[in-house]
């Protein structure tokens, strides 16, 4: 095992160490706001897993999709939920604890079993390829060109179901109000009182 060998090996370990890290704080924190950042953690780490396997346009579209998209957009809709709602303790909730933990116990066993009797046939001496983008644009517009654009219909679709359903609700909203109804009061922000001016 030469140097950059060595170095790679250390790198992969410690993004494997991170990774699993930060997926227990995912399941185990209840701040759900922590557990959305640990989340980025996770992506954070497999974005960099891939680049030690030469996946770099895979790295990137890991951290531009699911950190900058997908866990925004998780964040987002955490916080404007604004939901005001004490704890309320969940009565016997070592029983579900406990069962969850021997589901993750044996989903775990079954994995590891699987890694350690699969012979990894590995030859690093293979060259990657200069661009992965360059390769995966190629068969995106050529192998999976159907299949490509029918993902971009079927998203454009959806995008314009929920504009939409918002806008019907808005509407029959405005509708069904009562005729002679008062308005339900302005939030306003309360204002600073202001000292007399003397005269």
């Amino acid at each position: 095992m030469n140097l950059a060998e060595g170095i790679r090996f250390v790198c992969s370990i410690l993004l494997a160490a991170m990774m699993i890290g930060a997926a227990l704080g995912v399941v185990l924190f209840e701040n759900i706001v922590y557990s959305a950042f640990t989340l980025a953690g996770v992506f954070m780490s497999i974005a960099g897993l891939y680049i030690l396997l030469n996946a770099d346009f895979v790295s990137a579209a890991q951290v531009l999709v699911y950190v900058g998209a997908v866990n925004v957009l998780i964040l987002f809709a955490i916080m404007l939920v604004n939901k005001r709602e004490d704890f309320k303790p969940v009565p016997r909730r070592w029983i579900r604890q406990g069962a969850a933990a021997v589901v993750c116990a044996g989903v775990f066993a079954l994995l590891a079993t699987m890694v350690v009797q699969t012979s990894w046939g590995t030859n690093l001496a293979l060259i990657p390829p200069e661009s992965t983008s360059l390769l995966i644009g190629e068969h995106f517009f050529s192998d999976y060109l159907l299949p490509f654009e029918l993902a971009s219909i079927l998203l454009l679709m959806a995008l314009v179901g929920a504009i939409v359903i918002a806008r019907r609700e808005s509407i029959m909203g405005e509708e069904t109000a009562i005729v002679g109804e008062t308005p339900p009061p302005v939030l306003e922000l309360p204002e600073r009182p202001r000292e007399p001016v003397a005269r």
